[in-house]
């Protein structure tokens, strides 16, 4: 009988220690949900983190540095003698260049932002219409932006010394013709004053440059048409709205965010494109003649304006802006 207690009994305790092994519950990460997202996101972003703190956020400490610095080349390496802020009082005081080229692009800024931010919107609603063959016209209004390079506008544009097409020439001269000046004598208009008639000139001769500089723009003037509700325009047809009254009272203010969106963008592209004057200089400087120096003061002057003016402009801009969320 003893033995049947002792076998009863060992079976038991050897059924409890089974059942805790199986109730036994699992180690829990020490890590949080939320946690462990969080490190897959960086993971993710790890490689643009190294990126950026490679290619962009060390060259412009670096190009900081030397804007402060004489930066002469030597076998191997740079070497830089600090001067302060001479570089930068240089930049205004002894070079002949850069005050010149800096005005005349903030005056080709002031006058060829609005123009494109006017022909963009005209050209979306347009496109934004019901005809034959709109997404072949889309894709031309979009074409410059795939195709778009320094040699391809120069050439348009008639600069063949920098890109040594000269066998081209015949072919930028079609972009060139005095066409609004013809025109201006065919209708009999004379008399303009010199600043008027210098005006339509630059403006007529940099047609192409403004089609070709507004690409991205019609693009985003599309998708903020194409985010009117069809409710609207049916209130307004029902209202006897005008097409006028219908751009101004429910087009326009459905598209003003986009209006501030792409008008940052076109001072930004404007200012930054190599093609212009002092961009140009900014190269010459640091490729042609070794002066690294000056050229980094000068790309910081440069940025420096540029800020000032896209926080200047979106300060003003803002105010006008209509938010349906307002």
């Amino acid at each position: 009988m003893n033995e049947n207690n002792t076998a009863q009994t060992a079976a038991e305790e050897t059924t409890r220690s089974s059942i805790n092994v199986v109730v036994k519950p699992a180690k829990r990460s020490r890590l949080s949900y939320e946690k462990r997202k969080g490190l897959y996101g960086y993971g993710f972003i790890a490689l643009w983190l190294f990126g950026t703190l490679m290619f962009f956020l060390i060259p412009l400490g670096k190009s900081l540095w030397y804007s402060f610095n004489h930066v002469t080349v030597e076998p191997g390496h740079l070497n830089t003698e600090f001067l302060g802020w001479a570089n930068y009082i240089n930049a205004f005081n002894e070079d002949p260049l850069f005050t010149a080229n800096l005005e005349e692009m903030l005056i080709e800024t002031l006058w060829k932002t609005p123009l494109i931010l006017i022909f963009s919107l005209f050209i979306a609603v347009v496109l934004n219409q019901k005809f034959r063959g709109r997404v072949l016209a889309r894709a031309i209004f979009f074409l410059p932006v795939i195709i778009v390079t320094g040699p391809v506008f120069k050439i348009i544009n008639g600069d063949m010394d920098s890109t040594g097409n000269t066998g081209a020439a015949q072919f930028s001269t079609m972009f060139s013709t005095d066409l609004v000046g013809q025109l201006m004598q065919f209708l009999g208009i004379y008399g303009l004053s010199d600043k008027m008639s210098t005006l339509i000139s630059t403006v007529a001769d940099n047609i192409f440059g403004i089609v070709w500089s507004s690409g991205i723009q019609i693009l985003l003037f599309l998708a903020a048409l194409q985010n009117i509700p069809p409710s609207a325009k049916e209130a307004a047809q029902m209202e006897g709205a005008t097409s006028w009254e219908y751009f101004w009272k429910i087009t326009f203010p459905y598209v003003s965010p986009f209006i501030l969106a792409n008008l940052i963008f076109t001072v930004i592209d404007t200012f930054t494109s190599p093609m212009n004057s002092v961009m140009d200089r900014i190269l010459t400087l640091q490729k042609k003649e070794l002066e690294y120096g000056l050229a980094a003061s000068m790309a910081w002057i440069y940025f420096a304006i540029v800020l000032a003016a896209i926080g200047l402009i979106t300060f003003i801009v803002n105010k006008f802006i209509y938010y349906e969320v307002d």
